[in-house]
């Protein structure tokens, strides 16, 4: 089994104008759908991120605030599973919650390993 990282953005619009009960029921089907996917012993990970951090930059080693973008490119969260194939983690992905925003979407990338040369 290959491990695959399903990184989640935008959606954040759509959801301003739910109600708390909305809001409720949407966190549900995300516990219930990380949960489907735990209960299949396939989940490494998963966790919400805040939209604030920071960035360090170049060999300067800057370090600002950020990063700042649209709200449909900011990064949400993600889930680290095992899956056979990318078709496979794609059809996981599917279920997702944050693809009830019609702004929302599930970047699938396959995890790679660190080799010495």
């Amino acid at each position: 089994m290959k491990e695959f990282l399903l990184l989640f953005r935008g959606g954040d619009a759509e959801r301003k104008h739910l109600s708390p009960e909305q809001i409720e029921a949407h966190m549900k089907r995300w516990q219930d759908w990380i949960g489907s996917i735990a209960q299949k012993n396939i989940l490494v990970g998963a966790q919400p991120l805040i939209n604030t951090g920071k960035v360090i930059s170049g060999t300067s080693k800057k370090l600002t605030d950020g990063p700042f973008m649209e709200g449909k490119e900011i990064l949400g969260g993600y889930v680290l599973l095992k899956a056979g194939t990318i078709e496979e983690a794609a059809e996981i992905a599917n279920g997702c919650p944050n693809l009830e925003a019609e702004s929302g979407t599930v970047e699938i990338r396959e995890v790679g390993t660190m080799t010495a040369n």
